[in-house]
């Protein structure tokens, strides 16, 4: 744990990793719950 705490917070490019890290899992987690929300909302086409 400590390992990780230091890579994080002990350089610049430790924390923006992390940082882009959690980002594009935010982004696939919004997209994958709007894509979701859009399917179930859907209507039958005729």
């Amino acid at each position: 744990m400590a390992f990780w705490l230091d890579l994080m917070f002990g350089s610049d490019v430790g924390l923006m990793s992390m940082i882009v890290i959690i980002a594009t899992a935010l982004l696939i987690s919004f997209y994958a719950g709007y894509f979701i929300y859009k399917v179930k909302k859907a209507t039958p086409q005729q």
